[in-house]
């Protein structure tokens, strides 16, 4: 995956001098060493300004991808076939387009991704798809699909668990979307990435390289998101019943992985190399500045984390990260933003 700068960077950037996120007083007065997670990653702030709000006729609720627009506002994708735009500096929703495919059925959308032209990609994780819609979310096609990818008994896929996250990667040539669960005959834990190159200067993607990659125990890929340099940043996250959930933040590097695609079972056979990971931060390490919950967590921060993006660098070079959760529509949940910062390592 040869990269290059993104053609978007100035607009993110700009974007990111009017990033406004609230962060309780006493914690910023705190150094940054008071805001770690851990060694590579520190919480800035958060806000829960988006909770139970409605614009139009719609309630924001149960966003679950997140991605940046040309002109650096907010693109949130919600599960219920929804398309929110959210002011950059406010996070306050500027509208909402509703999705659906060209049989003008609604989706169980997951994920967005912003091509080099404006064209919103949204994957779906029912079949599952990836989809193209203008600005004004007119559909205008699909990418292809492995049939390995379909959902059984059409491929292996279990239902609700395949096209969870995905990621255009710098250059816009290369895209890359998560399988949420483990394909029939994969070992468990074993998740596939799956990549698409773009036909020439045309705006079609061909089906490429597919990857394996290790979930931890008990957590499946909620989304992904660029790391800028080929690499991946990669959030899982589960829930225990009476405990709360579990978010973990990873870099992963395909770029030495073996392509899997022709590998029907991943059952750690001897030859296939698997993406390589390395934990950034549980976030239940992370300080909770203030936050509070309504249901038991393991730090009052947490909700059901599903949506992650890069926003951009500070000026010392650290990624800046966006994060939301998915409030799954419950009254005992959050709509929660999140920022980060994120010092990668060296690769």
């Amino acid at each position: 995956m040869q990269l290059r700068v993104p053609p978007l960077a100035a607009a993110v950037l700009m974007a990111i001098s009017s990033f406004a996120i609230a962060t309780p007083s006493a914690q910023a007065a705190e150094s940054s060493t008071h805001n770690a997670c851990s060694n590579w990653v520190d919480i800035d702030g958060f806000s829960d300004t988006l909770d139970k709000t409605v614009t139009g006729d719609a309630t924001v609720s149960e966003l679950s991808g997140l991605s940046v627009d040309a002109n650096g506002q907010i693109l949130a994708v919600a599960d219920e076939s929804r398309l929110f735009t959210l002011d950059s500096r406010t996070k306050r929703p500027v509208s909402v387009l509703p999705l659906v495919d060209e049989n003008g059925q609604p989706l169980d959308s997951e994920a967005v991704a912003v091509d080099r032209d404006g064209t919103r990609l949204v994957t779906s994780e029912t079949e599952p798809s990836i989809l193209r819609y203008t600005r004004t979310g007119k559909f205008i096609g699909r990418l292809p699909v492995p049939d390995s990818l379909q959902v059984a008994p059409a491929g292996k896929a279990a239902d609700n668990l395949t096209f969870e996250g995905m990621a255009l990667l710098p250059g816009a040539d290369t895209l890359v979307a998560s399988m949420e669960g483990s394909l029939t005959g994969d070992s468990a834990g074993i998740r596939r990435l799956q990549t698409w190159r773009r036909a020439g200067n045309s705006s079609n993607f061909r089906v490429a390289a597919q990857y394996g990659f290790q979930a931890d125990a008990g957590l499946n890929i909620s989304d992904i998101a660029s790391a800028g340099d080929g690499r991946l940043l990669v959030l899982e996250r589960g829930y225990t019943p009476g405990v709360g959930n579990t978010a973990r933040l990873s870099l992963a590097d395909p770029r030495r992985a073996s392509d899997v695609s022709r590998v029907d079972a991943l059952t750690g056979q001897p030859g296939v190399r698997l993406v390589s990971k390395t934990l950034l931060a549980d976030i239940a390490d992370c300080p909770s500045l203030g936050a509070t919950t309504k249901q038991p967590q393991p730090n009052p921060l947490l909700d059901n984390i599903e949506g992650v993006t890069a926003v951009g660098h500070t000026r010392d070079g650290r990624l800046k990260l966006l994060m939301v959760s998915d409030d799954n529509g419950n009254a005992t949940q959050i709509t929660r933003l999140y920022e980060l910062t994120v010092r990668l390592p060296r690769s």
